[in-house]
């Protein structure tokens, strides 16, 4: 039989959302004891959530106080006892809400990210912000011991086995229309998943922060109010670095001298606005805009503003020379413009490292050389000095992981 689809959030009632889902069944086997409820289709449900079947399914079993049954190779999730359909489809809008809608914008298209800290949180590629889980639930001790499978190396961390978000499952083996078609004139699942695929098109362009969004616009007119902005730059604040940064631009009328002077006078500018201000100076792939940024960008409670803008920082630094480039902001940050930081470091690097914008080796490197490249030698000195309980913390963490 063929399961109908319906949409990820069911609380949403548009036939044309974008993302669906096939919806759960449930099979009752045994009796008396041994009575079961295996969920036939839990794989494909599983897929298209981006999220491992065993998630939702130990979820059921921690929300239902019932053991669970785990067999993939066969493909047979099993929760112990009798459990009506409708409960747990119930069950499953939680696990949705929860564990696979973003927590800024509700967007399904996220992935679970397991932070160096432990802490789990909720990648989402449609508006870029991370949201963290709430970790008081039972299934988060299991997924930090089960973590989801990395399907590439990167910063972001590691993908669910489901590669795609709410692309619907392949039509039945029998020929039969999944329900959702007929009804509305969509015919067959190829020609709700072209309709689907022709409006995911037209959102992915309007869409905020998603991965194509990311690019600067080339168009003639963007170049040219760019060219604009640059010619009326305003005097005054330098973003100047070090004697060793003689390829960087330091004209007061630089897009870096730009982007400094900008930041410092919205600061209630969200990682949205910032991110398009980068790409409207088409520096967004320079390690020279990460650093006037760490500098410029947060104030004297640096440590709060983190989270907000971290998206910001997670989409720009792509390598080590960037991660270079922040650690030099922070030491200006807290080395000349805020002194009185200089005793937070330890936690500006900690909420750096657990976002998974610094990487360990890294901060390890920076922290036992000093250098003049971004502040002068004292400064630099006092800066790493003070930084010395986290790398302390970090060498303890490699030497007993569970510290």
């Amino acid at each position: 039989m063929a399961a109908g689809i319906v949409n990820i959030r069911r609380d949403v009632d548009d036939k044309f959302y974008r993302y669906r889902m096939p919806l759960l069944l449930t099979k009752i086997e045994g009796k008396g004891n041994g009575i079961k409820t295996v969920i036939p289709n839990m794989s494909d449900v599983a897929r298209a959530l981006s999220r491992p079947p065993t998630y939702p399914t130990k979820f059921f079993g921690s929300e239902l106080g019932a053991q669970t049954s785990v067999d993939e190779k066969n493909d047979r999730y099993i929760v112990n006892g009798a459990h009506d359909a409708t409960r747990l489809r119930e069950l499953l809008d939680g696990f949705i809400d929860k564990f696979v809608l973003c927590g800024a914008c509700k967007n399904p298209e996220t992935d679970l990210v397991l932070t160096k800290g432990e802490i789990i949180v909720r990648d989402c590629k449609a508006c870029g912000e991370r949201t963290n889980v709430d970790m008081r639930h039972k299934l988060t001790t299991y997924i930090v011991k089960n973590p989801p499978k990395k399907t590439k190396k990167g910063k972001k961390g590691g993908h669910a086995e489901a590669p795609t978000t709410g692309t619907p499952p392949e039509p039945a083996a029998d020929g039969e229309n999944a329900e959702g078609g007929g009804e509305d004139g969509a015919g067959s699942d190829d020609e709700l998943t072209r309709r689907i695929k022709a409006e995911a098109e037209q959102l992915n362009k309007d869409t905020t922060l998603e991965d194509e969004g990311w690019s600067a616009d080339t168009s003639p007119e963007a170049v040219k109010a760019r060219m604009e902005a640059l010619a009326q730059g305003m005097t005054g604040v330098s973003v100047g670095a070090g004697a060793d940064d003689e390829d960087e631009d330091e004209d007061a009328d630089s897009p870096y001298a730009v982007l400094g002077r900008w930041v410092a006078e919205n600061r209630s500018a969200s990682a949205v606005d910032v991110f398009k201000k980068v790409q409207e100076l088409g520096i967004e792939k320079k390690h020279k805009a990460v650093q006037v940024l760490a500098e410029r960008l947060f104030t004297e409670q640096v440590v709060n503003e983190i989270p907000k803008y971290q998206a910001v920082f997670v989409k720009m630094v792509s390598g080590e020379k960037h991660q270079k480039a922040l650690l030099g902001g922070i030491e200006k940050l807290a080395g000349y413009d805020h002194p009185e930081l200089v005793a937070t470091i330890p936690k500006i690097l900690m909420a750096f490292y657990q976002a998974d914008v610094l990487d360990e080796e890294v901060i390890q490197a920076w922290g036992t050389h000093v250098s003049k490249k971004y502040v002068d030698k004292e400064t630099s000195k006092r800066v790493r000095k003070a930084s010395e309980p986290f790398l302390k913390w970090l060498e303890e963490a490699d030497d007993g992981e569970d510290e």
